[in-house]
Parts: structure tokens; C-alpha cells; sequence
């Protein structure tokens, strides 16, 4: 029988990665478990954009004048802590709260409503001039919502979230409003609605909410994919709740696709160091051109040393079709396969002919089909260029099973088209 390459999966497209060998930290994460032995209390945890409160009076404080919004912040403090789990390799962990306790994601009991034909997610793929910070703030600030959830149990989580359209849709992480019995918006110019819930999706932390508004301050989404490590980044949230609502930081773009392993997932992220603490969960990640590049979800920390500037964000062009799919469908649609392996990097071919190796085709997948060979050159897929094995990922991202994706190869000196017929799930 032949030896079976368990580092890869089958029927997907691969580029090389290296695992961390022992002893060695890089993108480890550990989720905490519930309870603090002995009854002790920390601070809430970076990634719990739901910072817990002990009275359900403050959900309706802050449906009136935010009375009470100091009073919030300091329970910010206070609440039933989550003991962080750690391993000997693993000292470091990402922060999230298990409502309740779980050992996994709680469904969300917000009154639903399906999304109108015909709404999506638009990313702009061109930019206009570079803005000041204050700029950025001015313009995007209004989209930027608090998203407080009351859970049922005599508390509430206070996230962030931005409106993606003029009528009232809007994103934010699952973990905001997962275990939510209902949920209130609340507008920077003081307005609150109560929301709805549209879709969500537990393993890509990402919720869509409707509120029934017209003529709201929609934010501008831009391609993720147009950045670069270093390019100036702001983020804009909650930070530990109600207070200090509509916070602006600034920082820069610290890595690019950082594959992070969440609870046996993959969670393909933004690295930044604009500063994210709780309540920041599910707000905006903005390039300099005002555009939202990502939603802010996991801050890394340490109970062993000072962990700072380590924020990480999914990126939009990760996130566009999930967010459609959620719109369209109400749920996350599986992915095709291509069946193939590819260089991770592509290489010039010819003058002005650029593309990346295959170097191994899946028995009987799509591409086996089609045609494709071992040691073609992918030039184009759907009618987009192919430079890296990423824009490869992008365009398989942007399908469904059962569409038909044009391919563009390069064989032996020749260019050759071939179909694929994307009618089996990615595993």
C-alpha cells in the first residue's frame, strides 16, 4: 500500500508549512476552562469581547442615556474569571470565554430574521488617498456599534460590531453573541435597536445582525489581501465595555495569513499590534484608507510574562464568502476541492508568463478530470491571475460545489484551458 502523506489533506490545495518542532512556541493557543480554583477573580479575558456582568440592569441602563456606564466598566473587573489551560510547550494562550461553562460553542437564542434577497458583503478593491487617524476615525467611527447581549442568566456581554450596509446589517465575532438571548445595538450618535440575529458561524467567529434602520452610516469594506506587513492599521471598539466605547488605536500589519490552530481548527488571521482588549471583539480592523480590512478577535496572552502587541484579526478576503454564505444560505457552505498540490510560490514561465507548479494531482478529484497533470503551471483560475499558491486559495474560496471554475495552464511551452467541475467537498 502506498504511504499516505497525513500532513496534507485530500483533494486540497497545500503549500508548505513548517510545524513547530518540540519545545519550540509558535502559533500555539489554548483555550481556558471555566473557574478560577479557589474562587479567585481576574479581569475579563482579550478575546471575550463579552465582558460579564452580574446585573441585567445594565442592559437596560445602556438602552437609556448610559447612566450606569461607569458603574459598568468597573464590573469589567469582576467577573467569574476563566483559569487559562497550559501544557509544558504551551505557555501562552488565546483568551476566550465558554459561556456558561461548555465544552462548546452555545447555540445564540436572539429572535432571528433571514436576510432579503440580494444583500452581500462588498469589498472594494481599489483605494483612494491615505488618511490621517483622525480622518479614519471621523469616517468610519459612526458604523462602528456596542453589541450588548443579555445572556439569561442575569448577565450580559458587551461587544463591538460594524454596519456593512445602509439598512441595518451588521458583523460581529459569534463569541459576542453566542449563549444571547437578546440583543441591543447601540449607534455612536446614541440611538439604540434591538437586533437580530441573521446567521452565524461558531468554528469562523463571525455573526451577521440585523437592526431596522434606513440610511445608516454603512462602513467601507476593502481586500485584505492588498496589504502589506507594515502598512498603518487602526482598530475601534469597546474596550472593556461601555466607558470607553469608541476607542481608537493604531499599530501596523505584524504578519499576513497567520495560520492559527484554535481547538483542533485552523483559523487563518491578520497579526497586528494596534492595541485589542476585551469588548474590542467583533469591531473593525481599518487599513489607512478607511477601509475595513478585518474584524478583531483574539488577543494572545501569557500568565508566565507581560504579553503585549499580539492582536490578530480575520481578514476580509477570508471572510467574504463566509459572510455571503450566511447571508444567502444561512449557514456556512462547504468549500470544493481542486485536487491538487501546488508550489507555495510562483515562478516566470515564459516573458511575462507567470504561474505555480503543480506538483501532485489528487486521483479522480476535479482537476484529476479536467486534466490536469503534474508539473503544469496554473496561470489563471476563474479568470484571475495565479502568482502564489494564496491566490489559488482565494479563488477556490470565492466557489461552490457544483460551479464550474476555468482554469489556464502551462505545458510544455504551450498554454492549455481545462474546466473543472467542483462537485466534491473539501476534507
Amino acid at each position: 500500500m502506498e504511504e499516505q502523506d497525513m500532513t496534507r489533506l485530500p483533494g486540497e490545495v497545500v503549500e508548505s508549512y513548517r510545524q513547530p518542532p518540540p519545545g519550540e512556541v509558535v502559533e500555539t493557543y489554548s483555550r481556558p476552562l471555566p473557574g478560577v480554583p479557589g474562587g479567585a477573580a481576574r479581569p475579563a479575558p482579550p478575546r471575550e469581547a463579552a465582558v460579564r456582568r452580574h446585573s441585567k440592569k445594565g442592559l437596560w441602563a445602556f438602552l437609556g442615556c448610559f447612566a450606569l456606564a461607569a458603574a459598568l466598566a468597573v464590573t469589567a473587573f469582576l467577573w467569574d474569571g476563566a483559569a487559562p489551560r497550559h501544557t509544558r510547550l504551551d505557555p501562552f494562550d488565546y483568551d476566550f470565554r465558554e459561556p456558561g461553562g461548555s465544552a462548546g460553542p452555545q447555540e445564540v437564542s436572539i429572535p432571528a430574521c433571514s436576510a432579503e434577497q440580494g444583500v452581500t458583503l462588498p469589498l472594494e478593491r481599489q483605494h483612494g488617498a491615505s488618511l490621517t487617524a483622525q480622518e479614519v476615525y471621523r469616517q468610519v467611527n459612526p458604523s462602528v456599534v456596542v453589541v450588548l447581549t443579555d445572556l439569561g442568566d442575569g448577565s450580559a456581554s458587551v461587544g463591538t460590531g460594524v454596519l456593512f450596509t445602509r439598512d441595518g446589517y451588521l458583523l460581529t465575532n459569534y463569541h459576542v453573541v453566542e449563549g444571547g438571548q437578546e440583543c441591543t445595538v447601540a449607534l455612536d450618535s446614541g440611538r439604540g435597536y434591538e437586533a437580530k440575529y441573521v446567521a452565524g458561524d461558531a468554528d469562523s467567529d463571525l455573526a451577521v445582525l440585523k437592526v431596522d434602520g434606513q440610511d445608516l452610516p454603512a462602513a467601507v469594506f476593502g481586500d485584505s489581501d492588498l496589504l502589506a506587513v507594515g502598512d498603518k492599521v487602526y482598530a475601534i471598539g469597546n474596550p472593556l465595555g461601555v466607558e470607553l466605547r469608541g476607542t481608537l488605536t493604531d499599530g501596523i500589519v505584524s504578519a499576513i495569513e497567520r495560520d492559527v490552530e484554535v481547538e483542533g481548527r485552523t483559523m487563518t488571521l491578520l497579526q497586528t499590534n494596534a492595541a485589542l482588549n476585551s469588548g474590542n471583539s467583533g469591531g473593525p480592523l481599518i487599513n489607512e484608507y478607511g477601509q475595513v480590512v478585518g474584524i478583531n478577535t483574539i488577543k494572545m496572552t501569557s500568565r508566565y510574562s507581560s504579553v503585549e502587541g499580539l492582536g490578530f484579526a480575520i481578514p476580509t478576503a477570508y471572510m467574504e464568502r463566509i459572510v455571503n454564505d450566511l447571508l444567502t444560505f444561512g449557514s456556512l457552505q462547504p468549500e470544493p476541492a481542486l485536487g491538487v498540490v501546488v508550489i507555495q510560490v510562483g515562478e516566470q514561465v515564459a516573458p511575462d508568463v507567470w504561474g505555480i507548479e503543480v506538483q501532485s494531482v489528487t486521483k479522480n478529484s476535479p482537476a484529476d478530470k479536467a486534466g490536469v497533470r503534474e508539473g503544469d503551471y496554473v496561470l489563471s483560475a476563474g479568470g484571475q491571475p495565479v502568482s502564489s499558491s494564496q491566490d489559488l486559495l482565494r479563488v477556490r474560496r470565492q466557489h461552490h460545489l457544483g460551479d464550474e471554475l476555468p482554469m489556464t495552464l502551462w505545458r510544455d511551452g504551450e498554454i492549455v484551458e481545462v474546466t473543472l467541475s467542483l462537485m466534491e467537498p473539501a476534507v
